[in-house]
């Protein structure tokens, strides 16, 4: 009997062309996924989303283990690459839709350049565009992205990011922590939506 909680639709490819950027963000070309996460990484524009439920718990996810770069780690709640030509916040909000099944207002936090090796299999440099959003209903997962999800606290998830770090990515374990330095408001609601 199917799962009425998650979709298997196939959303991302290794062909999938992204973005080449330079450090401020102007478009220098277009890569295919697998090309650019080769070697020590090309620069390519990404995006991360941060899901809040209304008690002001974060929906991780747990990527797939098939996934080439970090497989099996957990994670924030979306992550992803704006297709050629498309904005990122339309990248953010229809990336949401594909992998959690959840629509949502989403706010701009901030954007950032990071590089990380995943043993010999390849790497991320990204410029990382950061997002936030709240939802009231429970996410309809994409299994061929995600293997395992949950709600966790903000207070757990700090607790379980100091004593095992290794077990979530990196780009999380960066995100998190300018987080919860500049928008502790923001992170004691949940992100909720201002009117």
């Amino acid at each position: 009997m199917e799962d009425p909680t998650t979709n298997t639709n196939v959303i991302s490819d290794d062909r999938d062309l992204l973005i080449l950027v330079d450090s401020s963000d102007e478009e220098i070309g277009e890569l295919d996924k697998e090309a650019c996460h080769n070697g020590s990484g090309k620069l390519h524009r990404a995006i991360s989303v941060f899901i809040f439920n209304r008690d002001g718990d974060l929906l991780i996810q747990q990527r797939h283990a098939q996934k080439r770069l970090w497989g099996s780690s957990w994670s924030n709640s979306c992550c992803s690459h704006p297709r050629v030509g498309e904005e990122t916040d339309v990248a953010a909000r229809r990336r949401v839709a594909e992998e959690l099944g959840l629509e949502t207002h989403l706010t701009f936090l901030f954007k950032f350049e990071y590089r990380a090796s995943y043993n010999e299999l390849g790497t991320e440099h990204e410029l990382c565009s950061v997002y936030a959003g709240q939802v009231d209903s429970e996410p309809f997962v994409n299994t061929n992205e995600i293997q395992a999800w949950e709600w966790v606290s903000s207070r757990e998830l700090n607790r379980r990011i100091e004593q095992t770090p290794n077990d979530f990515t990196p780009w999380l374990r960066i995100e998190w922590a300018r987080i919860n330095d500049e928008f502790p408001e923001d992170l004691l609601c949940g992100f909720r939506r201002k009117p």
